[in-house]
């Protein structure tokens, strides 16, 4: 089963986009990480990261443009590596296999038909 985990959204300045969802409209900081931050929101997340940051994570080029995709939509599953190999073998583009970061958590990206980058992640905790 698959539900949506979480959108971050790639921005220039992470002390003012902190400012902004904290700040001015009050979004507890559920995490912090370097220029990623996470605001609670209910019982989804909204997130933010620097396209650099992400660039250095992953084998994609975050385009710099807004005009351009400028999204990421995280999908939580307890199986990655078989919704990846369905999503590759119905043909969309992949950008990155099933990997285990260094806090335990399986991720793997594609690409959606638009080209939207999509995150298939395993649950944390």
């Amino acid at each position: 089963m698959v539900h949506y985990g979480y959108t971050i959204l790639y921005i220039a300045d992470p002390d003012k986009t902190r400012q902004f969802y904290n700040g001015l409209l009050g979004l507890p900081i559920k995490a912090e990480h370097g220029s990623y931050t996470e605001f609670d929101t209910g019982s989804t997340i909204l997130a933010f990261n620097t396209k650099e940051d992400v660039r250095s994570m992953i084998p994609y080029e975050i385009p710099d443009k807004t005009a351009q995709q400028s999204i990421e939509l995280g999908f939580v599953t307890e199986d990655v590596a078989h919704v990846y190999e369905q999503i590759k073998n119905a043909g969309h583009q992949t950008v990155l296999p099933p990997t285990e970061k260094p806090w335990g958590q399986t991720v793997a990206y594609v690409l959606d038909p638009d080209g939207h980058l999509i995150e298939l992640c395993s649950p944390i905790g």
